[in-house]
């Protein structure tokens, strides 16, 4: 009896010292995952003369012919016009960074002097939020003037997104809409949005239910320590 004994209340601590390891590894993921994710001006790689780099798909969201045929269509219109055009998507943004700050600081780092910001283009799409800003140099608008630009940063980038996370087209018609518009051609507009009534699933997103099975075993693990000792001491008291 006794060595039953100290078996059970060897199962309660081993149970115990479990439970409370599991808990704090959850809290400190949790805890850990959003700095680890985030993206600062300060992470993005530097320009420099000369660079023919458009892309920075640091949110990897595009596909590689995606990026592929995107850069070749840049890389063709800064070689036709001179007007240079930059593509950037991050994972998350530092706390209390917006889309917009970020592009603008982003901007300034890359072309900090202003002739060299006239014929530059820089949209910015952060992946978490959806949420896009572009920014140009004065050289452009006479071309690409802000109604254009926001259109393209808040109207086709935005539609295919918002009807599924379609990345790829987004960036390719972001792409095309601009290198038009810097041709000289006339703008084709914004793509037009097809209402479509979807009812809302009821199944949850797989890193929901992970994140719920997480959540269940601690609880379970934690009800086991609280309920095994005080049913070893009444079965105990029971024997006394």
């Amino acid at each position: 009896m006794t060595r039953l004994l100290k078996q059970l209340f060897n199962w309660r601590n081993y149970l115990q010292q479990a439970a409370v390891a599991l808990a704090l590894a959850l809290i400190a993921s949790q805890i850990a995952v959003l700095p680890a994710l985030a993206t600062g001006v300060y992470e993005m790689p530097m320009l420099s003369a000369g660079d023919r780099t458009w892309v920075w798909d640091k949110g990897e969201v595009l596909s590689r012919s995606s990026e592929s045929t995107i850069t070749s269509e840049l890389d063709n219109l800064e070689k036709q016009t001179g007007k240079q055009v930059r593509f950037v998507t991050i994972r998350r943004l530092d706390y209390g960074e917006t889309t917009a700050t970020f592009t603008d600081q982003l901007f300034e780092q890359w072309f900090p002097a202003k002739e060299d910001q006239t014929n530059q283009i820089l949209l910015v799409l952060d992946t978490v939020t959806n949420s896009a800003t572009i920014r140009t140099g004065e050289g452009v608008k006479s071309l690409l003037n802000d109604d254009i630009a926001q259109s393209v940063a808040g109207e086709t980038v935005q539609v295919p997104l918002r009807e599924g996370n379609k990345y790829n087209e987004a960036f390719a018609a972001a792409s095309s809409r601009i290198a038009t518009v810097l041709s000289g051609q006339p703008d084709p507009g914004a793509p037009e949005v097809v209402d479509n009534i979807q009812v809302e699933g009821t199944f949850k997103k797989a890193e929901d239910t992970d994140q719920g099975n997480a959540t269940v075993i601690v609880v379970v693990l934690l009800l086991l320590a609280t309920v095994i000792p005080m049913v070893t001491y009444f079965w105990y008291q029971g024997f006394s």
